[in-house]
């Protein structure tokens, strides 16, 4: 009987020093900007922004200075759709750390977004001076995607060719590659670009169709029939799948 006690006894006691741990950690959490941060970044990754830019938020009030947080909210509210917002969060982001290279691209695209497109190329040209930032292929890419809105197709061309040359297996970069030549009128070229597009990434639907065009334009019918066919069904937009039936029909009998 004593033995029971005594087992009961410490029970007791481990159970209220595990409370009592699991208390001050959970005290020690909520006044760490790191944890709130994490936290934010864990909702984020899961496409609950609203929580996570309160998670963010928290962080920022135990910590002003905590740059990341500032990021982590630019980019809760850009999948919102609230640029005017991302954009005030990563200048926030940037006021308080210049040389989060991060934050200088993300940026750029909001920018590029709003249709300020001088600003944008400021801050995807600050990323890719960055020799340290670990993916600079994204700020030559975006760069590349802002030259080709512009019509500026040899330094659109320059810059996605830096983008590949960073990291030889960006699937989009290899597409952008395709599109830049097709409209400079090297559809052979463009063809490559595009078959290394979808090699990289075969299911892609916008790749196929893209390689699929300018197979049509180089009268290759077979191919761009073969691909048109093999991606209809999987084409939920209305417009896309219209495009195709039409390029099905120019094609005809020729794509025997």
């Amino acid at each position: 009987m004593r033995v029971k006690n005594v087992l009961i006894v410490l029970f007791c006691a481990n159970f209220f020093f595990c409370a009592s741990a699991q208390e001050k950690a959970l005290k020690e959490r909520a006044k760490d900007p790191k944890y709130q941060y994490n936290m934010g970044a864990a909702y984020l990754a899961q496409g609950n922004f609203d929580e996570a830019i309160k998670f963010f938020v928290k962080s920022l009030s135990l910590d002003t200075q905590y740059y990341l947080a500032w990021n982590g909210i630019g980019l809760a509210q850009s999948f919102k759709g609230n640029m005017q917002e991302s954009a005030k969060a990563f200048e926030k982001c940037l006021e308080v750390n210049p040389g989060f290279t991060e934050a200088h691209n993300n940026l750029g695209m909001v920018y590029q977004q709003l249709g300020f497109l001088d600003k944008a190329e400021a801050e995807f040209q600050k990323a890719v001076l960055d020799l340290t930032y670990q993916t600079r292929e994204l700020p030559y890419y975006n760069l590349a995607r802002l030259y080709l809105q512009e019509n500026r197709l040899d330094q659109a061309y320059d810059s996605v060719l830096k983008a590949i040359q960073v990291k030889p297996g960006l699937a989009m970069a290899r597409n952008l590659e395709g599109s830049i030549l097709e409209q400079q009128g090297q559809l052979d070229n463009a063809v490559t670009a595009y078959e290394q597009a979808v090699k990289l990434v075969p299911d892609d639907v916008m790749f196929n169709y893209n390689l699929a065009v300018v197979y049509f334009k180089t009268h290759a019918f077979a191919k761009a029939k073969d691909i048109f066919s093999k991606i209809s069904p999987r084409v939920t937009d209305a417009g896309l799948r219209r495009r195709i039936e039409e390029y099905l029909k120019a094609i005809g009998g020729r794509g025997k």
